[in-house]
């Protein structure tokens, strides 16, 4: 398995950089003086499904804060194409921006607002279109993620899968070309999880979107991810970078074969007590 800092985005042939959507360049975050992640090098290819992931506290949304243009780098660059997107004009950074679609954590959703209202919400603030066009397209969303026929409910009367979907929806409504997910599959039920993992496959297949993530759950990583990278909150860099089936199974790095094979390391456990205690 190659080290992290042998796949940054400044190596690598034509072919692979010519697919590059996204690419971190020696990116240092930091809250004032405290270093928060160092020396990030990665690229993430148009039209896969990239993993963020690492132990609590280790950077995973502050990263994603980074590339969505919430936070600026201590140092480093981030590239759009071939945009440095903070050394970009205020006009182009918005240009950027409103190429992207983003999954809250919590789903987001304004309590006040009926499904299609918060899904139709990016619409009315971005284009000129009609009331009526903005409640056919925010159906037709709606219907992508599985929820047709419940536009005119409140957040409040659907099930947290289903707020993650409309949350989602609402993530799609301007059509981006990149999607960003904070930990989309927390707090939900493993059938509900999975069927999310479901259908940010079918919408990556179906609209050819880059979809980021941000997750810490076993299950989604190995049932969606095309490329990840390995954050670390001791060494506060990166310290794996590829196919998180790979890493599992070849990686050298012990934090990282702890972390995604901690659900087969904690049966083995308690297989070994339950056989101590009946021996």
């Amino acid at each position: 398995m190659s080290s992290a800092s042998d796949q940054s985005p400044q190596t690598g042939d034509a072919e692979t950089q010519a697919e590059a959507h996204i690419s971190v360049r020696n990116l240092d975050m930091a809250y004032g003086d405290f270093l928060i992640q160092r020396d990030l090098n990665f690229t993430i290819r148009r039209g896969e499904i990239f993993i963020i992931m690492g132990g609590s506290g280790c950077g995973k949304s502050t990263l994603l804060k980074h590339l969505v243009g919430l936070m600026e780098p201590a140092r480093g660059e981030v590239f759009y194409g071939s945009v440095d997107f903070w050394k970009a004009s205020a006009v182009d950074q918005l240009r950027i921006k409103r190429q992207f679609g983003i999954l809250y954590q919590s789903g987001a959703l304004w309590s006040s607002m009926t499904l299609a209202e918060n899904v139709g919400l990016p619409l009315g603030e971005f284009t000129d279109l009609e009331p009526a066009e903005i409640r056919r397209i925010a159906s037709l969303k709606m219907a992508l993620v599985g929820l047709a026929g419940f536009e005119d409910f409140y957040p409040s009367e659907i099930s947290g899968g289903m707020r993650k979907r409309a949350g989602l929806a609402r993530a799609m409504a301007l059509d981006p070309d990149i999607l960003f997910c904070d930990e989309p599959s927390a707090g939900l039920d493993p059938i509900s999880s999975r069927l999310l993992d479901d259908l940010i496959l079918q919408l990556r297949d179906s609209l050819g979107a880059t979809i980021v993530i941000v997750t810490h759950e076993l299950a989604s990583i190995f049932a969606i991810a095309d490329d990840s990278i390995f954050l670390d909150a001791d060494t506060k860099t990166m310290i794996a970078h590829g196919d998180p089936r790979v890493l599992r199974d070849h990686s050298s790095d012990p934090k990282v074969r702890n972390f995604l094979l901690r659900g087969e390391l904690g049966a083995q456990a308690a297989t070994e007590v339950g056989g101590a205690a009946a021996g």
